[in-house]
């Protein structure tokens, strides 16, 4: 765990969808940055008082690759004082404090039972981090199946991305939910991803899931895959909010 609090400068912001956006952030202090897929950073933002109280934390988006650069994608809150921050006081060149790597949501090492990374939202982050990594490398894997649960189609991060990186990797699956699209246009998943690993582990055969988003999404997976009779400790979890 690092403790050490680094001056980070904002180098590029996209607006991804609506209201979700990224940053790249860069760390002149470090030659590179190095950290582990699936690790978050946390950032000190001028909100308020108390340290406690202006800390924010986000995956790492981004996947190591020796450079001090790294990407954060973030959605903004209705009330939120940290996004909102971000969204309107963060420009490109402006500087965050920020402390990391941290965290432990790491893939498990050897990699033996099929892994289902199961997220909503701009949980998507730790697991694009993750396939990035293991493509890169070429490391040998069992099968990967990322389920991706968002509202509508506009509120997919990294479609294209994910679909390249499915087509190019044997044993990964791409597999996004939409909960309310209704659009005749949209031919793949609809409803919500508990369904999806519902279905396929019917078979009940031994995984490992991981499990990020936000509270209410995790209760219920964790409260289902138990349900089907998979062990609290097969199930590792990165809460947002």
């Amino acid at each position: 765990m690092s403790e050490q609090w680094y001056t980070g400068v904002v180098t590029k912001i996209v607006n991804e969808t609506h209201n979700t956006r990224r940053y790249w952030i860069r760390i002149p202090e470090k030659a590179a940055f190095e950290f582990k897929p699936g690790q978050f950073v946390t950032l000190d933002l001028p909100i308020h008082e108390k340290k406690n109280k202006r800390w924010r934390s986000y995956s790492i988006a981004s996947h190591p690759n020796g450079s001090p650069e790294i990407e954060l994608v973030i959605v903004l809150l209705e009330g939120g004082a940290g996004t909102t921050y971000l969204f309107n006081e963060i420009r490109e060149g402006s500087e965050l404090l920020l402390q990391g790597p941290l965290g432990k949501f790491t893939l498990p090492e050897p990699m033996e039972k099929d892994i289902f990374l199961v997220c909503t939202g701009t949980g998507i982050a730790p697991f694009r981090s993750m396939v990035h990594h293991l493509h890169l490398h070429q490391l040998p894997h069992p099968n990967i199946y990322l389920i991706f649960g968002v509202r509508y189609e506009k509120d997919m991060l990294y479609k294209e991305e994910m679909r390249q990186l499915e087509a190019e990797m044997p044993g990964f699956h791409y597999i996004p939910t939409l909960s309310r699209e209704d659009h005749p246009s949209w031919t793949g998943r609809k409803g919500y991803v508990h369904s999806v690993y519902e279905e396929l582990l019917a078979d009940r055969r031994p995984a490992n899931f991981f499990l990020c988003g936000w509270k209410a999404m995790i209760d219920e997976a964790k409260q289902k895959i138990q349900a089907m009779g998979y062990d609290r400790h097969d199930i590792h979890l990165e809460l947002y909010g």
